[in-house]
């Protein structure tokens, strides 16, 4: 994990002890700062009991805390401890921002950052692919579901100094003031997560904050297919040197996405040419790059190719939980020459209509719906497409793998969360890989 002398005799309070929460407590007490902690399931509790101690910083008197140290998953811009601690003066935090306090004592090192609303984290995995590809030290953390304190520091090696490669939601950089990041990109800011913010211009300002912590020398790259994300750049450009504060220039490396068989579709263009960007920054070569991408195998529940039953292809992104999210997706395997995507699409519902979607119902060659949004996303897509109403996500596999030819892909890209019949993303695509390994076995090619 990462520790500090900086954590040393401070006072800590934290709320939310999952995954980022827990870590950040672990890597206090390791640099022994006193720690008061809080989470509502007592068994996440109970992982401190003995070393810290247990209490609600809603109850406490704060005085003399050198910060609230709070999960991205707390709404802080409605939850009571936004005001619980402005009234003892003690700064509001998240784990990102210990990482920053640290980042003095550990050994030589680079931080990049990378957010948007879609895109960050298969843009976060291959950065880093790309950087140990060409021998550099490289760990990859933050939203991608790795916490960044309980991670183990980097050493520098010949090729270089180690290199941090962040994803960072919104809510991350909300609770983050100080971390000068050495490259960063911004792919897209698309309405998501508004349930969190007053307006669209203040996810959009969240988001913006991320480059406004980075010195005027540090290099950055944005994605140019949003008005918003280009309004950041240009603010960005008139304080930077030029070449600080660059476009994402897809055009450029566009006729090699054929030999990148994870990467493929326009999104995915986006992602490699954002990468590409701050794998040269930090001093990767074209030609190890180039490798790197055609080497890049994806993540798990993005793009995920789980392989071809019966001449069909079966592709996981369940992680796509919005509009703008799937409409790369089904943008990514055109007609050849009729439709040949079979989309299985619905969920818990973060938003009205088809929204980019629209543009590519002409790849579809069907709609499964399923949850809750499922009659939903049948009435948008009404006599567009052929549509199957199906609930549940066993039956629409079932029916997509009766109705798909050889050529054809089957697609669970949702468009919606997953918290009206799954616990997330995560266990949604695990629940589909589960389903499409048992109804093809013995059909692999």
């Amino acid at each position: 994990m990462i520790t500090s002398s900086a954590f040393s005799g401070k006072r800590y309070a934290l709320l939310g002890l999952a995954r980022s929460g827990l870590a950040a407590a672990e890597a206090l007490l390791a640099s022994g700062a006193q720690v008061t902690a809080w989470d509502r399931q007592d068994i996440a509790r109970d992982k401190l009991a003995g070393r810290a101690t247990l209490a609600d910083p809603l109850e406490i008197d704060l005085t003399g805390f050198d910060g609230v140290v709070v999960s991205p998953g707390v709404p802080i811009n409605n939850h009571p401890i936004a005001d619980r601690a402005a009234k003892f003066g003690v700064p509001l935090i998240g784990d990102v921002e210990l990482f920053s306090i640290a980042r003095a004592a550990l050994p030589p090192h680079k931080v990049v950052g990378i957010t948007g609303t879609n895109g960050k984290s298969t843009t976060t995995a291959l950065v880093c692919h790309i950087l140990q590809s060409a021998g550099l030290p490289a760990r990859m953390a933050g939203n991608i579901g790795l916490p960044i304190m309980g991670r183990e520091p980097l050493e520098p090696n010949q090729a270089g100094p180690g290199v941090y490669v962040l994803e960072l939601s919104s809510y991350q950089i909300d609770l983050t003031r100080s971390l000068a990041c050495d490259a960063a990109a911004l792919l897209n800011i698309t309405p998501d997560h508004l349930d969190r913010y007053d307006s669209f211009d203040h996810y959009a300002f969240s988001k913006s904050r991320l480059f406004a912590m980075q010195g005027s020398d540090q290099f950055a790259v944005f994605g140019m297919d949003d008005a918003p994300t280009r309004a950041v750049m240009a603010e960005e450009q008139a304080r930077r040197p030029a070449g600080r504060a660059v476009p994402i220039d897809r055009e450029a490396i566009s006729g090699m996405q054929g030999g990148w068989p994870s990467l493929q579709g326009p999104h995915n263009l986006q992602n490699a040419a954002a990468a590409v960007a701050i794998a040269e920054e930090l001093g990767v070569t074209a030609a190890q790059w180039r490798a790197a991408l055609a080497s890049f195998t994806g993540l798990p529940h993005r793009m995920e190719r789980l392989g071809e039953f019966g001449g069909v292809l079966f592709i996981n992104d369940s992680k796509a939980t919005n509009q703008a999210s799937t409409a790369p997706a089904l943008a990514a395997f055109p007609p050849d020459p009729n439709p040949r995507i079979h989309w299985i699409v619905g969920g818990l519902a973060k938003e009205e209509g088809l929204g980019d979607c629209a543009h590519y119902l002409g790849n579809v060659a069907a709609a499964y719906t399923i949850g809750e949004a499922g009659p939903r996303f049948a009435d948008w897509l009404g006599d567009q497409v052929k549509v199957e109403r199906c609930e549940l996500l066993c039956e629409a596999v079932q029916r997509a793998i009766a109705a798909a030819k050889p050529g054809d892909v089957v697609l669970l890209s949702p468009a919606c969360a997953s918290f009206d019949q799954f616990l997330d993303y995560e266990q949604r695509g695990e629940h589909f890989r589960s389903i499409v390994a048992a109804l093809t076995c013995g059909d692999a090619e």
